[in-house]
């Protein structure tokens, strides 16, 4: 079955690649059904463009990632500290906190996403790349979509390109290659033919494949656009619709009544028309009678369901219209905070896995030993905090023992937590120090003078 692995993807999933295919289209404004007519004005309002953009901001504001040790003692703390710096030297070497973005833009259009980890042998260095997912294909066992048990990743190369990375050679100008991973084996095969099988050197399927959103019982997820095609497209056909009438507004139609012949009716300034005795002539308003209000309102309409679909309220691009406290802008936000709460939930279990590969790979390649370590996913604030407000409600809760003062700054949004409260303890020892010197010099000054005020009293006596 393997030798035919070209054959047998290529009968996979045709209807999931091809409304991978149709949202991609409907992304970049081609919104209209059936074409544009010759002649006619199709506007597009490319609102759902807007939303995926949005939304994936408010996801992806201020993430970043803690490693936490599992036992309370030096030594495990000084082992999370070094696995969360080697995490972030690999995040910064891979400019991740660009393709984490563009990833998940990728994937709110699309419905899913994937990473790639892999050693780079001639960087000795970890890798994370973000395959196209319309090539990549995953097997499940039986019912439990959470155990892959086999990934293959398709991709076009050029002819160039396929020996420049592999030193093959391809029949023609490009070379379809796929790679099939299972914990055990890899093997890769150009244009159905198998070239290398070898054992897999990381013992693991170095895929983090996850959906966008989660559709109960199933394994690829769920597009943000999906929601919004239809009011995006009724938006388009009304806007353009208001555009046409306002712009025969503007150059009206003059209508001529018992006219069998007409020449020469010119509209404009001080024109003269020659018609019959019996004959009228008019221009045609279409915006008597408050016509135009009625498709403003249904655009008005169509603008709400687009937000309300979304769950991107008017007030998530700000445009408050209103003063509102905190309280109230969070009840005014709530359906955005919804959504990316269940995002986030995703998020977390596909980046703290993707972390793990990292470590076991930083492990297995540079001799480091990192232990057991908790990853977490530290998410930025979606509302804007008043930071004033935060910090005093985060000293409260350090004063009482209710938090740490790890925590806190993880609350506040310290980007690096150890490091900050290294310093807090360098400065706290430092001043403890200073205080300790300045109280000696006290006494001892204190002492001196008492001891001339003993000497004076007895020369007087």
């Amino acid at each position: 079955m393997n030798e035919n692995i070209s054959a047998q993807i290529s009968r996979m999933d045709t209807d999931r690649l091809k409304g991978y295919k149709h949202l991609l289209d409907f992304y970049h404004g081609q919104q209209w059904e059936g074409g544009e007519r010759r002649g006619e004005r199709h506007l597009i309002f490319n609102y759902a463009r807007v939303f995926v953009e949005k939304i994936t901001s408010y996801l992806m504001g201020g993430m970043k990632f803690a490693v936490d040790a599992v036992a309370d003692t030096p030594e495990a703390r000084a082992r999370a500290q070094k696995a969360e710096a080697a995490l972030y030297r690999v995040y910064e070497n891979n400019h991740l906190e660009q393709l984490d973005l563009e990833t998940e833009i990728d994937g709110a259009v699309l419905g899913d996403a994937c990473y790639k980890v892999i050693w780079d042998a001639n960087e000795k260095r970890v890798r994370v790349t973000a395959p196209d997912v319309q090539g990549i294909y995953a097997w499940w066992l039986a019912d439990d979509i959470s155990r892959i048990w086999r990934v293959a990743s398709k991709y076009i190369l050029s002819a160039e390109e396929a020996s420049f990375l592999y030193g093959i050679k391809a029949r023609s100008k490009t070379a379809s290659l796929v790679e099939l991973w299972t914990d055990r084996d890899f093997e890769l095969y150009l244009d159905s033919t198998l070239i290398e099988k070898k054992p897999n050197p990381y013992g693991f399927i170095p895929f983090v494949i996850f959906p966008n959103l989660r559709e109960p019982k199933r394994f690829w997820g769920i597009s943000d656009l999906l929601q919004i095609m239809e009011s995006q497209r009724e938006l388009n056909r009304a806007m353009s619709q208001l555009s046409r009438i306002l712009e025969l507004s503007g150059n009206p139609i003059a209508v001529l009544e018992n006219v069998e012949e007409s020449e020469d009716i010119a509209i404009k300034p001080g024109a003269v028309w020659n018609i019959p005795e019996d004959a009228k002539a008019y221009l045609l308003d279409l915006l008597q009678g408050g016509g135009v209000n009625l498709h403003i309102n249904y655009i008005d309409l169509l603008y709400r369901v687009l937000h309300d679909l979304s769950e991107s309220p008017r007030s998530a691009f700000g445009g408050m219209e209103r003063d509102l406290s905190g309280v109230a802008m969070e009840i005014e936000l709530q359906p955005l905070l919804q959504k990316v709460r269940r995002k986030r939930i995703i998020r977390t279990a596909a980046y703290n896995r993707r972390s793990r590969m990292i470590l076991k790979m930083l492990e297995k390649y540079t001799g480091e030993s990192f232990w057991e370590n908790r990853l977490r996913v530290v998410w930025g604030p979606v509302m804007p905090n008043d930071l004033t407000r935060k910090v005093s409600s985060e000293q409260v809760l350090v004063q009482t023992g209710i938090h740490s003062r790890r925590t806190a700054m993880d609350e506040i949004g310290v980007q690096d937590t150890e490091q900050e409260f290294r310093k807090w303890l360098e400065e706290r020892e430092a001043i403890l120090k200073m205080n300790r010197e300045l109280s000696v010099k006290f006494v001892k000054g204190g002492n001196r003078e008492r001891a001339l005020l003993s000497g004076a009293e007895g020369v007087e006596e």
